[in-house]
């Protein structure tokens, strides 16, 4: 089969690869039919490399057709259109049962201490095979692919693998008050639906913040109150304009590890890239490896007692935090994986009845397989206003 393959930094292929095969006696194999590229693909193209081997296949948001079943599974068959969720969750054990699917006992992964396995997505997370591929093996085929109708183009399902649970848990977890405000930091792919599953939910005043005029113009049409970074604009005095001179009751960091704005910590990441595999796993375990600057923001703009929701990535195990500033403010941090099955039977019926999020034309670019590479470096650079990418293999 073809798959999308990593070989070094900047450097991904579609490779013909083996096909996967039934190995336990729940699994499934599904044919890909659509699988979109991540911001999270975006740190292994360029962070994440000492824990990857060439070859490995990459992806986490695929959805298809199933194509085979292994004997113990009864809740698929052949012929059904399933989306696979990026954690790879047993739905079944003590955290699984408590909503908590990005720790899954039965997949985490304990030599290095890590939680939930993921799809496409390191040594750190299992080192699964992913879904930038013609097939995949989906483990756990009673309790772990989301069954969705035939009928509507797959444009309406495949954000149930990552996209819509993690901007829903996102603005979950920053629990706004009736009446309140949320700041969203990064307009990509996952703080765009940030904005729009607030302003579904009812959240009066949603803020968006990017320095992409394209990004920022898309969040505009659908009714967000915009503000650009880096155009002489005080973004945080602006911002507590909108907020009676509070700040926000809460702000989602929709960055992470790769924020525009801290040369310092980018240079660290190079220079980490330099070093043998070996050594610069240790180092990004032990050190402080993330540019900082969206979190650094999003604690400038909270107001006092407020809360901040990350859901962008970081990496880096010794950051610095402002711990004096996050005390004195009295802010809360939510943050952590989505936990995808926890949140499906609040989405399913948001892609199933009408399109109140617009995930029919979320895609800003839907491209074959083969173009992934380009694809890759496109989305990294922010070029020719992609915010969304999906692949047909």
């Amino acid at each position: 089969m073809k798959a999308l393959t990593w070989h070094g930094k900047a450097d991904v292929r579609v490779d013909t690869v083996a096909d996967p095969v039934i190995k336990d006696p729940t699994d499934v194999i599904v044919k890909v039919t659509t699988t979109g590229l991540c911001g999270s693909d975006l740190h292994l193209y360029q962070v994440f490399g000492p824990f990857l081997d060439a070859g490995d296949i990459l992806g986490h948001e695929p959805m298809g057709i199933v194509e085979e079943t292994g004997p113990e599974v009864t809740a698929v068959r052949p012929g059904d259109r399933v989306v696979v969720p990026f954690n790879v969750s047993c739905g079944t054990c003590f955290m699984c049962g408590r909503g908590l699917h990005s720790q899954c006992e039965t997949t985490q992964v304990h030599e290095h201490d890590k939680g939930a396995a993921l799809f496409g997505y390191t040594k750190l997370y299992g080192q699964v095979p992913g879904g930038q591929a013609e097939y995949l093996r989906v483990p756990f085929g009673n309790t772990l692919p989301v069954k969705v109708p035939e009928g509507p183009p797959d444009d309406r399902f495949v954000y149930l693998s990552d996209v819509l649970p993690t901007a829903w848990q996102a603005v979950q977890y920053a629990d706004v008050p009736p009446g309140g405000s949320l700041a969203v930091l990064g307009l990509g792919p996952i703080g765009d639906m940030c904005t729009r599953v607030a302003a579904h939910l009812g959240i009066e005043t949603v803020i968006g913040i990017d320095l992409v005029p394209e990004r920022l113009d898309r969040a505009r049409r659908h009714g967000v109150h915009t503000l650009a970074l880096g155009k002489n604009e005080d973004v945080v005095a602006a911002v507590r304009d909108l907020t009676d001179g509070r700040g926000p009751d809460a702000v989602i960091d929709a960055v992470g590890l790769e924020a525009h704005g801290a040369p310092v910590a980018a240079g660290a990441q190079t220079l980490t890239g330099l070093l043998p595999d070996a050594l610069a796993a240790r180092l990004m375990k032990r050190a402080g490896v993330d540019r900082l600057s969206a979190l650094y923001l999003a604690i400038e703009l909270v107001r006092r007692g407020g809360t901040i929701s990350l859901s962008g990535v970081y990496g880096g195990m010794a950051d610095p935090l402002p711990m004096l500033t996050l005390f004195d403010k009295q802010v809360q941090l939510r943050m952590g994986q989505a936990n995808v099955r926890r949140w499906i039977p609040d989405l399913l019926p948001l892609v199933t009845d009408g399109d109140p999020l617009g995930v029919d034309d979320f895609a800003t670019h839907r491209l074959p397989l083969d173009e992934a590479p380009a694809a890759y470096e496109m989305f990294q650079k922010k070029q020719d206003g992609a915010v969304k990418v999906l692949f047909a293999p």
